[in-house]
């Protein structure tokens, strides 16, 4: 089931976030800090995939998954997904970018950004299966591995081509 992060517990949802995090990112993960920064920040929508079971430490439904992205009034930016290794291929990640892309498209962004490492072969994979086409290439820009990011984009509105009159 997902959830809008306000849905759990604060505390316990920024704890779990990041354990995912570093387990799936290692040393590029963010830190908790950063994940409640993140949170608080403006224009933010952050998901949670979470199972009816209670979660290990009694705080509430396990988390499986995460997602969240900016929007700016035009363009929406995915600013993370993840999902738990023991959940991955499941349809988690799928589910989640497409709650982002019609919470995004409800509000009005016009078109869905993000960038992906250039070896996450599932991840490019699941972008193009559900219509992000490769726009550019970001050198050097996962830190602190070094490694290069395609920049992805998906149009959410379709765009309308003026024609001149005679």
């Amino acid at each position: 089931m997902i959830v809008t992060d306000d849905a759990l517990d604060r505390t316990a949802a920024v704890k779990v976030m990041a354990a995912l995090e570093r387990d799936l990112f290692g040393a590029g993960a963010w830190s908790e800090r950063a994940i409640a920064q993140e949170l608080d920040a403006p224009a933010r929508a952050y998901y949670f995939d979470v199972d009816d079971e209670e979660g290990d430490d009694g705080t509430g439904p396990r988390i499986r998954g995460y997602a969240g992205y900016w929007y700016d009034g035009y363009d929406a930016q995915v600013m993370t997904i993840g999902v738990a290794r023991d959940h991955q291929r499941e349809g988690i990640g799928r589910a989640l970018l497409k709650r982002m892309i019609a919470d995004a498209k409800a509000a009005g962004a016009e078109r869905m950004l993000l960038e992906v490492r250039v070896d996450n072969d599932a991840a490019l994979a699941l972008y193009r299966s559900i219509g992000f086409e490769r726009m550019g290439l970001r050198r050097r820009y996962y830190q602190p591995e070094g490694v290069d990011a395609y920049t992805m984009s998906l149009e959410l509105r379709p765009r309308v081509v003026g024609f001149a009159a005679n």
